[in-house]
């Protein structure tokens, strides 16, 4: 993984789910409208930035798989937009307030990574999303965390490992 960037993106699954990314293989992630995480959309995630897919406002809620950065922030045109639900009069072309990025489809992983067993995991220690009162929708994760994540989820080396032991 080296010293890629990673991130946690909060979605509710009945707005915008693993599966619709699947089925559109790349999508805009619009109507992000926190000042902090517009600032880390805006001067941090980069092309190439790997995102674990966290469906929120459900039971359970977790990590459903991974994503890419595949373009960098650029303003969100949805704020210009009156009849959209993410409309801003204050953000126009000239003057743009809200930004987005576009993620595209990596992997589903193979089982649900809940919010509970992210906690529970001491090799996760200091994630975010596991921390008591975090709500933000854009969260930075370490390489470290990312790996374990997915490993929890199914893939990465430990899933290996335990499939060849299974054979």
């Amino acid at each position: 993984m080296g010293g890629r960037t990673c991130w946690l993106f909060k979605t509710e699954p009945e707005a915008y789910s693993i599966d619709d990314l699947e089925r559109d293989g790349a999508e805009h992630w619009e109507g992000i409208r926190n000042y902090q995480a517009r600032n880390l959309i805006r001067d941090e995630i980069r092309k190439g930035d790997l995102v674990l897919f966290y469906h929120s406002s459900t039971n359970p809620a977790g990590v459903v798989g991974s994503a890419r950065v595949c373009k960098a922030a650029y303003p969100d045109f949805t704020a210009w937009d009156p009849t959209s639900k993410y409309f801003d009069p204050k953000s126009d072309p000239e003057n743009p307030r809200w930004f987005m990025v576009d993620v595209e489809f990596v992997e589903r992983f193979p089982k649900l990574v809940t919010l509970e067993a992210m906690k529970a995991d001491p090799a996760l220690e200091g994630l975010m999303v596991a921390k008591r009162g975090v709500r933000l929708s854009i969260q930075p994760v370490s390489p470290e965390h990312f790996s374990r994540v997915r490993e929890l989820g199914g893939i990465g080396k430990g899933a290996a490992a335990r499939k060849r032991t299974r054979k």
